[in-house]
C-alpha cells in the first residue's frame, strides 16, 4: 500500500519564504552551564515589576488595549513628543517588519550593513523586497560612505544599526549626520538602537555614538527603534518602540498583527519606567558595562581581535575556525552564538562565565590572528 502524500505538500508556496532558513534561537544551556547566545540580561526581574506583570496576568481573560497607549504616553512625555509618534510593538524585530512591510515590496531594494542582525535578511525576504548588503569596514562596523553610494532608485529603506549586533560597533553622531546628508529625504532610514543603553563615551578621537532621538525633529524620514528586551530584562515580555513621523508610524500600524502586545507586557514596561525601578535597572546594566569592559580588555590582552564592544556582548572575529570554537565553548558549558565563516557573538552573561569563558579562550587564540604575533 502506498502510502499518503503528507497533507499540504501539493499547495504551492513562494518559494523565496519555503527556502528562508527560520530564525535559530540559541541551543539551551547545560545544567551547570551559561547561556551567552541571546543577548539576555542576566539579572533576575525586579520585584516590583514581577508584581505588576502578574497583576496584568489577572486578567488574561481581556484583550489588551491594541494601541498600548498608557505606554505610549509615558515614552512620548520621556522624548518629547506625541503619543502618536510612538508606535508599541512585540520587540523592536516585529516594529522592523511591520516598518519594512509598509515602504517596500516586490522590487524595491532594502539596504543595510552585513554582518548586522541576522533577522533583516528575512524580514526583507518576507516584505517581498530584496536585500542589498554592504560589507562591514575592518574595524567590523558599518561603511557608510559605501551605504550611501548603495542606494538607488528602488531602495525603500536604509537599516543602520548601532550598536551594531553582533560586531559591537557605533555609528557617530558626526557620522551618521554626514550620511543622512546623503540618502534621499523619500527613503525611510531605521536606526536600530536596541542596545543603546549599554553604550558609553567613546574616546574623542572616535566621537560619541549617535542618539537618533535627538534627531528626529530634523530629518522626518528617520524612525528610532528601541526595546525594553535587553537593558531592562523584558525579553521574554516582548515589548519595544519606535519613535517617528505619524504618517509613517500610521502606515506601519496597518501592516500590524492587531493586538500583539499583551497587558502584561505593557505592564512590566510601564512598571520598568517608575523612577525607582529604573535607577536599579541602570545600575544593573552600569554591571554589565563594567563586566563587557573588563573582558573585552583580557580577551585583548589574549591576542584576541575583538573590536570595542559597546552592547551587552563581545564579538570574536573567527573566521573559519567559528563552528570549532563555538563547539570547544559548548563543551565547556559555555553556549554562545555562532555565525559560520564569520564569528561567534558572545553575551556578557553571569559573572561566573568569565573565568571559563577566558580559559577556554585563552587556549585558542590562532597565533594567525591579527594584534597577535606569528
Amino acid at each position: 500500500m502506498t502510502a499518503p502524500e503528507p497533507t499540504g505538500a501539493s499547495v504551492r508556496l513562494r518559494p523565496e519564504i519555503a527556502a528562508l532558513p527560520a530564525y535559530r534561537q540559541g541551543r539551551p544551556a547545560p545544567a551547570d552551564g551559561f547561556k551567552l547566545s541571546s543577548n539576555e540580561n542576566p539579572f533576575d526581574p525586579l520585584p516590583s515589576v514581577a508584581a505588576a506583570v502578574s497583576d496584568a496576568a489577572s486578567h488574561l481573560n481581556r484583550y489588551p488595549d491594541a494601541s498600548a497607549l498608557a505606554l505610549r504616553e509615558r515614552l512620548a512625555a520621556r522624548h518629547d513628543v506625541s503619543v502618536d509618534e510612538v508606535l508599541v510593538g512585540a520587540g523592536s524585530v516585529s516594529l522592523l517588519a511591520q516598518l519594512i512591510a509598509a515602504a517596500a515590496g516586490p522590487g524595491d531594494e532594502v539596504v543595510y550593513s552585513w554582518r548586522s542582525f541576522e533577522a533583516y535578511p528575512g524580514l526583507v525576504t518576507v516584505a517581498g523586497a530584496t536585500s542589498v548588503t554592504v560589507p562591514n569596514n575592518a574595524d567590523h562596523g558599518h561603511d557608510l560612505d559605501a551605504m550611501a553610494a548603495a542606494v538607488t532608485d528602488r531602495t525603500r529603506v536604509v537599516i543602520v544599526c548601532s550598536p551594531n549586533n553582533p560586531t559591537g560597533t557605533i555609528v557617530t553622531a558626526v557620522e551618521f549626520e554626514a550620511f543622512m546628508s546623503k540618502v534621499p529625504s523619500d527613503r525611510l532610514v531605521l536606526l536600530d538602537e536596541a542596545y543603546i543603553e549599554f553604550v558609553r563615551d567613546e574616546p574623542e578621537a572616535v566621537g560619541r555614538a549617535v542618539d537618533g532621538t535627538a534627531l528626529l525633529g530634523r530629518y522626518p524620514n528617520l524612525v528610532v527603534l528601541r526595546t525594553f528586551s535587553k537593558a531592562y530584562g523584558l525579553a521574554g515580555l516582548r515589548v519595544g518602540y519606535a519613535i517617528g513621523a505619524v504618517p509613517i508610524l500610521d502606515a506601519a500600524r496597518s501592516t500590524a498583527i492587531p493586538l500583539g502586545v499583551t497587558a502584561t507586557a505593557s505592564a512590566g514596561a510601564i512598571a520598568s519606567l517608575e523612577p525607582d525601578a529604573e535607577a536599579e535597572l541602570l545600575n544593573r546594566v552600569d554591571v554589565i558595562v563594567e563586566r563587557r569592559d573588563r573582558l573585552r580588555a583580557a580577551l585583548v590582552e589574549q591576542g584576541w581581535p575583538v573590536p570595542v564592544a559597546q552592547g551587552n556582548f563581545v564579538w570574536l572575529p573567527t573566521g573559519n575556525e567559528t563552528t570549532a570554537v563555538a563547539e570547544r565553548l559548548f563543551d565547556a558549558g559555555l553556549v554562545t552564538r555562532a555565525f559560520p565563516l564569520d564569528g561567534i557573538r558572545v553575551s556578557v552573561g553571569e559573572e561566573e562565565s568569565v573565568d571559563t569563558l577566558l580559559r577556554i579562550l585563552g587556549e585558542l587564540v590562532p597565533v594567525s590572528q591579527e594584534g597577535r604575533p606569528a
